[in-house]
């Protein structure tokens, strides 16, 4: 696990680039990257043209990047107060299953919020974790020589209003959520819910323990590593 800080989502890009192109070379382990992302938006492959709701101009006037990024699922918002998780991690732990694959991650962030009290659950034909019909978190991954990376964005506490920017995932007139809406003032901490989506995650994946990796580490990597680009990954929405 890595918590990497205040991390702009080119730097974050650039990070899993190199470790997924590590991984896959048999040079490092599995990652659990947690960045610190300013106000972004991120669309992936299902992106449609009607699912940003203001012009490029409106954006860059609010200071808000616009990022066309190579995973599955539609546009979504990051920033903080969202704990937003990017697992690096060999899919040969899960048979090389993609659909298995995205429900782990699923099943990872609907038992962590429930060990906070919240019952999240899943929306037939609509990914991510969900309370009734209100979205808690959003998922799209891609993979690359087996390797998966992106990953999840769980709303732990940010302004709900950066998603009015958009339909997020392409859903028109979804109404995003977070913990600390539903919990008010019992609502926990971005660092304890971290703690807790990270044992999650390792004991889905059949990890016995986590090692605590500094930042310094996954941006030497990803400063070190020189490598052709691959053909398009395998995306899964």
């Amino acid at each position: 696990m890595c918590a990497l800080g205040a991390t702009s989502y080119r730097e974050g890009l650039a990070i899993q680039d190199a470790l997924v192109h590590a991984r896959a070379a048999g040079e490092t382990g599995d990652w659990l990257l947690y960045p610190d992302h300013p106000p972004v938006l991120t669309a992936g492959r299902s992106s449609g043209a009607d699912s940003l709701l203001v012009d490029r101009a409106t954006l860059e006037r609010m200071g808000v990047e616009l990022f066309e990024v190579p995973r599955g699922g539609d546009v979504t918002w990051h920033g903080p107060g969202q704990l937003v998780g990017y697992p690096i991690v060999g899919l040969d732990r899960v048979g090389r299953d993609l659909h298995r694959y995205l429900r782990l991650l699923e099943e990872t962030v609907i038992r962590t919020v429930g060990r906070f009290g919240i019952a999240g659950e899943r929306s037939d034909g609509r990914t991510g974790v969900w309370v009734g019909e209100r979205k808690l978190a959003s998922i799209g991954v891609a993979v690359r020589r087996w390797v998966g990376y992106h990953g999840f964005a769980l709303n732990v506490c940010p302004d709900l209003a950066g998603f009015s920017l958009i339909h997020p995932c392409g859903l028109k007139g979804v109404r995003m959520t977070s913990m600390a809406e539903l919990l008010g003032p019992a609502a926990p901490t971005l660092a304890e819910v971290r703690e807790v989506a990270t044992q999650e995650l390792a004991s889905a994946l059949g990890y016995e323990g986590v090692t605590q990796a500094p930042a310094t580490e996954a941006r030497r990597i990803s400063v070190s590593t020189v490598h052709p680009s691959g053909p398009d990954p395998v995306l899964e929405d």
